[in-house]
């Protein structure tokens, strides 16, 4: 059986579906969001608490490598999908980046599952992020006419100070200062209710889901069928990386599943601010409504056997 936090967002998934008058308020949303993030950043923090190598530093560069090389590849092949340069661009920023959702949903996964990973892994999320955005929005200035565009302190400030990346920040900080026991005070009470809050946050995120989806846009099917097979494509692409800095298998499983994710959270605010020509509606509809719910039922699982059947 899936895990059971799995469960929650498929309940809202069909509540959804179903026209349900089931309904989480925005504040509970943000509320939920913001936890789940300051959580994530503690949990990581707390375990690289008087752990910390330089040897971390090659295998975060790799990371953050990946991150740069992935709007390289996407925003030419969906050019060659018909796609105009502002959404080529906006989807190259959306799937260069990665879910903190799905990351939290793979982080549970793993730890549901026994799997060992390093505590770095928490890293791996701003590591992709941002030099996946700041890659996507530079090509875009590159090969657009349009001279309106975020100067380059903007988009540095909506990209640094959005709150995913503050919270996450923020919490390894913290948590690396203090430690699971000098801070245990304040931070049991956040990792003790995580699984719980992460199954608010996937209810949430199956209402999400199943509105982006109605009706289904079947005109865009190039589109839909390119947000089904980009995440498997981009797991491999990660397992390959991952293989190669001899990450244990937790580890490999998180990175694969990150650079298999797409925003819907930090990549929209950045492109907003530096395209305001793309459609964040479509951005969103791939991302939050076909590679979330993808990754979350089948991708995780999936990734783990791929890892198990060649690594």
């Amino acid at each position: 059986m899936p895990d059971i936090v799995v469960m929650f967002f498929l309940l809202g998934l069909v509540a959804g579906v179903l026209r349900s008058d089931l309904t989480i308020p925005k504040a509970a949303y943000d509320t939920l969001s913001l936890l789940l993030m300051l959580t994530i950043g503690l949990k990581g923090g707390m375990a690289l608490h008087g752990a910390i190598e330089w040897s971390l530093v090659i295998e975060l560069l790799a990371v953050a490598a990946i991150g740069a090389v992935i709007p390289l590849i996407l925003l030419p092949l969906l050019r060659v999908l018909g796609v105009n340069l502002s959404d080529s661009a906006s989807l190259a920023a959306h799937y260069g980046s990665v879910s903190a959702g799905t990351f939290a949903v793979v982080l549970a996964y793993a730890e549901s599952n026994n799997l060992s990973f390093g505590p770095q892994a928490t890293l791996y999320l701003v590591m992709l992020e941002l030099p996946a955005i700041i890659v996507a929005l530079a090509l875009y200035r590159r090969f657009s006419e349009d001279t309106v565009t975020a100067s380059r302190i903007e988009l540095w400030h909506e990209t640094l100070t959005n709150r995913g990346v503050v919270l996450l920040t923020g919490g390894v900080l913290i948590g690396w200062m203090y430690g699971p026991v000098e801070g245990a005070g304040v931070t049991e009470l956040f990792t003790g209710a995580f699984k719980a809050v992460l199954a608010l946050f996937l209810l949430e995120m199956g209402l999400t889901a199943a509105e982006t989806l109605r009706p289904i846009p079947w005109k865009q099917w190039r589109l839909l069928v390119f947000a089904l097979v980009a995440p498997l494509v981009l797991s491999l692409f990660g397992i390959l990386v991952g293989s190669q800095l001899g990450l244990e298998t937790g580890s490999l499983l998180i990175l694969a599943t990150l650079v298999a994710s797409a925003s819907y959270i930090a990549a929209p605010a950045a492109v907003r601010t530096a395209i305001p020509s793309a459609d964040i509606g479509l951005a969103m509809l791939l991302s939050l409504g076909v590679t979330f719910p993808f990754n979350v039922m089948v991708g995780i699982p999936l990734y783990h056997a791929f890892i198990e059947a060649f690594v």
